[in-house]
């Protein structure tokens, strides 16, 4: 039988909304929900990516850009390329990193004022307006997941800068206008798992828009959640467990 248009479209509009009952994003979307009702201390927040399913599409990439409205050289989910083998027996593989929110942070330390800092669910945060941009977090981050935020725009150089590029970002659920030079011109930046759309009930950006449902978020805390279940897999590693930093994001390999 030959499938209408408006069949079609309810199938788009199915898989755009991601409404199939077996999509996990449904259910870490209820796991979500389950992690938001506890006390903010009993919540651990964490990450899985399966390298077995990322395409280095790069779509977290550009999902966390327009999420969070980031400048020319401020990356906070950059997806590395590694290419194994020797030819003609080659293969690429892609791996995401995001900020691992160690559990124990090399660049809480060694910030002079103390604007960088781990909030009770574990999430590591920057505080624009402490922050002096003095980059030492930077330097200690051995995943280089922090940017410096030098004030550049993409408009930069044109008859006049883009609207679009002095709307607000809410980054931290606060307003910021980097159109006037204030913060976070001249400060470190980096991933927060989107804190300020998990303070809301949403899920990180790039978990969503991730194509090949290689991205898991949830609370490791809740033995029901889906990433608890898969941080117990056989083969699952984390980045530079050898440092002692305790990451938060798991790859299964």
């Amino acid at each position: 039988m030959p499938v209408t248009t408006e069949k079609a479209l309810e199938f788009f509009v199915r898989d755009a909304t991601m409404g199939t009952p077996d999509d996990p994003i449904i259910r870490m979307q209820e796991d979500l929900k389950r992690a938001l009702a506890k006390p903010i201390d009993q919540r651990r927040w964490a990450m899985v990516l399966d390298l077995r399913k990322c395409v280095g599409c790069s779509s977290c990439t550009v999902a966390c850009i327009a999420e969070n409205k980031l400048p020319p050289g401020v990356v906070y989910r950059p997806v590395l390329e590694e290419e194994i083998g020797t030819f003609p027996n080659v293969a690429r593989h892609f791996v995401p990193r995001p900020c691992m929110q160690c559990d124990n942070p090399p660049c809480v330390p060694v910030c002079p004022v103390a604007a960088t800092y781990k909030r009770p669910d574990g999430i590591i945060e920057i505080d624009y307006d402490v922050c002096i941009g003095c980059r030492y977090c930077i330097t200690a981050c051995p995943y280089s997941a922090r940017t410096f935020d030098s004030g550049r725009f993409y408009t930069s150089g044109t008859p006049q800068l883009e609207a679009y590029e002095k709307l607000p970002n809410f980054e931290y659920g606060v307003s910021l206008d980097r159109s006037q030079g204030g913060s976070p011109i001249g400060n470190a930046r980096k991933c927060t798992f989107c804190a300020h759309r998990l303070d809301a009930g949403m899920l990180p950006a790039c978990t969503t828009t991730c194509i090949g449902r290689a991205t898991y978020f949830g609370d490791a805390n809740d033995p029901q959640a889906l990433v608890s279940q898969l941080i117990a897999s056989p083969n699952v590693t984390r980045l530079k467990e050898e440092m002692g930093t305790e990451p938060k994001v798991y790859y299964l390999v």
